[in-house]
């Protein structure tokens, strides 16, 4: 099968920076209802640099996405396996390789499906871990996986955060202290799990990588360097600073025993909650102004904080942003 049937690996022109990606969406070849020129359409629209394609039990065909892509647009390939005890994202995979989906917790088979992902370079992402549907829960552990999916968008989209998505959300937050101390933490990210027209790209996640690509891309998913905003509309700078030294999302901090400001800035969310989460739970909260534009400052030690992360929230609850940890050392 030629390479040239399946989208570029690499997006001309676009260097180091910022690339917002929806990494969990479904067409007409899967239970979509949009054609794979439509979710490309919507995510342009959407604002997205990245999209991966991720069908049920299956590789991307061949000859479908591969015009799609452009210099300024990345596909990667991938594959949503759905097993009886539970859904997980394969993300980079190979051109039509196809993971084996007929596995659950009793077999003990997942280990030897997410070493063929690795081996390929790519990523195994535990998806919306507690989806309410037959299936949906994720009962296998998450070693082994190397990011969960704590924001799953919803078949109606105008309602992008509920229950499932906080019960996910909490339990990643819960392990991050554990993780964070034995130094193997898994990265937080969200997708749209587009099926429907309206939600591509509710939520998505913004990343750094030192250039579109699906091994830079992936490479920022996998080490943390990245946030999850609802909206292209959103968007959040979030560092932590002792002396001359700064580290952004996903890095590590330095501290030498020094006090740590960390700030926060957040545009695109009128009135909102800006919280800040350590190894001790909720530290810290501020509100925005009606602009939706501002900044917060908040200082520890690492004596204090192993690590510190926020989220942003509209006055209503729902989660507007969140980020990965910064990690203080």
């Amino acid at each position: 099968m030629s390479s040239s049937s399946f989208p570029p690996v690499r997006a001309l022109g676009r260097g180091a920076g910022w690339y917002r990606g929806d990494c969990h969406v479904h067409s007409v070849h899967s239970d979509g209802e949009l054609t794979p020129e439509e979710l490309v359409l919507r995510a342009r629209t959407a604002g997205l640099d990245f999209i991966a394609t991720t069908e049920h039990n299956a590789a991307a065909a061949p000859d479908i996405w591969a015009h799609l892509a452009a210099d300024d647009f990345l596909i990667v390939l991938g594959e949503e396996v759905t097993t009886r005890t539970g859904h997980w994202l394969a993300l980079g995979t190979g051109p039509g390789h196809v993971v084996d989906w007929n596995h659950q917790v009793r077999d003990g088979r997942i280990d030897r499906c997410l070493d063929q992902v690795h081996r390929m370079g790519g990523l195994c992402v535990a998806a919306h871990p507690h989806a309410p549907y037959p299936s949906g829960d994720f009962m296998f552990s998450f070693r082994g996986f190397d990011v969960v999916e704590v924001w799953n968008g919803l078949w109606t989209s105008d309602r992008p955060w509920n229950a499932d998505n906080e019960a996910a959300l909490a339990e990643w937050g819960r392990s991050l202290a554990a993780d964070v101390r034995t130094g193997s933490w898994r990265p937080a990210m969200g997708n749209s799990d587009t099926h429907l027209e309206g939600q591509m790209g509710t939520p998505h996640t913004v990343v750094f990588s030192e250039e579109l690509s699906t091994r830079a891309i992936l490479a920022g998913i996998g080490s943390g360097r990245s946030w999850i905003a609802e909206s292209a509309e959103v968007d959040v700078s979030f560092t932590a600073g002792t002396g001359d030294r700064v580290a952004g999302v996903g890095e590590q901090l330095a501290t030498h025993g020094g006090r740590v400001e960390v700030r926060a800035e957040v545009r695109g969310v009128p009135a909102a909650d800006i919280s800040f989460h350590t190894d001790g739970g909720k530290v810290h909260r501020a509100s925005l102004p009606g602009d939706g534009a501002g900044a917060v400052r908040w200082h520890t030690t690492a004596e204090e904080s192993m690590f510190v992360r926020i989220e942003v929230r509209h006055s209503h609850g729902h989660i507007a942003a969140l980020t990965n940890p910064i990690i203080l050392i």
